[in-house]
């Protein structure tokens, strides 16, 4: 565990430190409570601004430290490794969307884009993983992987919506290996979770462009687009711990 936190916290303190310079300084972010439906409580403090978009990420946080504390039947130090890194991931990044409207400041908003791509990137190297075995995978493969993912981010201070385009690609290459991996190595149950996890994923797109479209809406106008696309992104992201466990399981079970 003090592994995968250390991988995961160095690059992160790295991306911090780049964040607060002026590199970014025309990357294009929102940065004023009037980007989302839910309206602010001016009562409360800034962290509790917009009470539902903030408590939300406490599913991130807590989702997180279910899936950093699980333990798998037969699961190698590699296997424990791969998920304690994801694991760590989605921790971090709930405190960072915290912050992010806590603050409304320019440098955890482009954390909030940035650190989305090698959170998107960690489910290739985790299908690698399921498809070469712990003898034949290398850490310094995965590394590569999540650096090229990090500069990708690079895409964002080339065009306006170069965030967008990288998104992108992460997302359909992580679809793509996905199906991939459950025709290779999957059964039914991993079926379902990969079908759920690509269902949570297109909520959560579709939910967070909707959102000041949904609050003419009553039902939406507490609890708006944005919140409940939030909720598909830890549904997302929990199932897609349910489909890459099963499927690491069902794999060695093989190698045995």
């Amino acid at each position: 565990m003090r592994s995968a936190l250390l991988h995961v916290a160095a690059p992160f303190a790295l991306c911090v430190a780049l964040a607060n310079t002026s590199l970014f300084a025309e990357v294009e972010v929102d940065l004023s409570y009037e980007h989302y439906a839910e309206k602010r409580v001016d009562h409360l403090p800034a962290f509790l601004a917009m009470p539902c978009n903030c408590l939300v990420n406490l599913a991130y946080i807590c989702m997180g430290l279910y899936w950093l504390l699980y333990r798998g039947v037969k699961e190698t130090e590699q296997g424990r490794y791969v998920r304690e890194v994801f694991a760590f991931m989605a921790v971090f990044y709930g405190h960072v969307q915290w912050t992010r409207l806590a603050v409304l400041r320019r440098a955890p908003a482009v954390l909030d884009q940035w650190f989305t791509l090698p959170i998107f990137a960690w489910v290739p190297v985790w299908i690698l993983f399921i498809e070469r075995g712990p003898a034949k995978w290398c850490a310094s493969h995965a590394a590569a992987l999540e650096l090229l993912s990090v500069l990708s981010y690079g895409l964002a201070l080339a065009h306006e919506r170069g965030f967008e385009a990288a998104l992108g690609c992460h997302v359909a290459s992580a679809v793509y290996m996905g199906v991939r991996a459950q025709l290779a190595h999957g059964d039914g149950r991993t079926r379902g979770y990969l079908l759920l996890a690509v269902l949570s994923c297109a909520g959560f797109v579709a939910l967070k462009l909707l959102d000041h479209w949904l609050a003419r809406y009553r039902l939406f106008q507490r609890l708006t687009g944005h919140f409940w696309s939030k909720v598909c992104d830890v549904l997302q992201f929990h199932f897609s711990f349910c489909f890459l466990t099963s499927l690491t399981q069902r794999a060695q079970g093989r190698q045995d």
